[in-house]
């Protein structure tokens, strides 16, 4: 991987195209991203760049974390994460901006999708319901769990009620439509995981 960035999500948008045509996007606040630690294998044991991102109050930032931070020449931030990037091509407090992105990359988005607490089939897998009508009591349930004598038991990975949502998807090979770097912003064509404000790395695709 040669190219990734942490962002923040801030919502969808629309652009126009030059033909007229309408492009829904997602607008990400990209960068900038200082490089706080850079990991070798002669010290780690595996080659990594550690980048920051996002407005912190020095105040909530542990004590470790703030030498760290100044140890790298860089005001704390909120976030620290690990990019698998060619150390090669970094330094220790350089900044990764969105411009490492140019229109029409293509590009996968890593973020946590909205939490949506404990729910039930129909919203956790889209399952159908029961017959509406006055005499079905039984609209919104399960289903049939198993087998009544044999096997006896519910098997492992019956699809049931449960927590829903809050985990980490990644969506592949999107197209980043517009790059506006007096805003540190991506214009990313189509939706990404998380909402409004949440987290998101986005790095060169692996398809694309």
């Amino acid at each position: 991987m040669n190219k990734a960035i942490i962002g923040k999500k801030l919502g969808m948008s629309q652009i126009f195209a030059a033909d007229g045509k309408v492009i829904p996007v997602t607008v990400v606040e990209a960068g900038p991203c200082p490089v706080t630690q850079i990991k070798t294998k002669d010290k780690d044991g595996y080659e990594a760049v550690q980048v920051a991102f996002g407005i912190v109050k020095e105040r909530n930032v542990n004590k470790p974390l703030q030498g760290q931070f100044k140890k790298a020449g860089v005001a704390p931030k909120r976030y620290l994460k690990e990019l698998k990037l060619n150390i090669a091509d970094y330094q220790l407090g350089q900044e990764i901006k969105c411009t490492v992105f140019s229109e029409g990359d293509h590009v996968d988005v890593v973020g946590t999708t909205k939490g949506r607490g404990f729910t039930g089939v129909i919203q956790r897998w889209n399952q159908a319901r029961g017959p509406m009508a006055h005499g079905s009591g039984y609209h919104r349930g399960v289903g049939s769990m198993s087998a009544n004598s044999d096997p006896s038991r519910v098997f492992k990975n019956k699809k049931m009620p449960g927590q829903y949502g809050a985990e980490q998807v990644t969506i592949q090979n999107l197209v980043v439509a517009r790059v506006d770097e007096a805003r540190n912003l991506l214009l990313i064509k189509g939706g990404i995981p998380g909402p409004r404000g949440g987290m998101v790395i986005i790095k060169e695709s692996i398809k694309g």
